[in-house]
């Protein structure tokens, strides 16, 4: 049975392909999950992601980062905010600093899906996806 929430899938893809060091990890195609890719690889978090296939059948290849000889995931750990049950809004005053800055908060936004960082500038709030560090 298909996942209801796509976010969490991707999440949990992206996961568990850094905790195996999988070179790349492929995901199901949609709007969201390649807005986070895109999110991910500004952010040096992801090497490059592309859409692969077509129709039904379309899917995001993620590119993931290691560093050094030991090959440690850039993304040390990936934690879902919001979710289906229980979504969580903040405005831009309100929006959590991950880490202290050191990680990001992914936001959806009117204006798309952005940084905590760039939300706080341009002073739009909207729905906390999830944290990266």
């Amino acid at each position: 049975m298909p996942s209801t929430d796509t976010i969490s899938d991707m999440l949990t893809r992206i996961r568990n392909a850094c905790m195996v060091q999988h070179e790349t990890t492929v995901v199901p195609f949609n709007k969201m999950n390649r807005n986070i890719a895109r999110v991910l690889k500004e952010e040096g978090f992801i090497d490059s992601y592309e859409e692969v296939g077509e129709g039904l059948k379309k899917q995001v290849l993620i590119s993931l980062r290691y560093q050094g000889r030991n090959r440690k995931p850039i993304i040390k750990k990936l934690q879902r905010v919001s979710r289906p049950g229980l979504r969580v809004y903040s405005n831009h005053k309100e929006l959590p600093r991950v880490l202290g800055g050191i990680g990001i908060a992914i936001v959806s936004t009117s204006s798309g899906i952005m940084t905590d960082r760039e939300a706080r500038k341009r002073r739009i709030g909207g729905e906390v996806l999830c944290y990266v560090w």
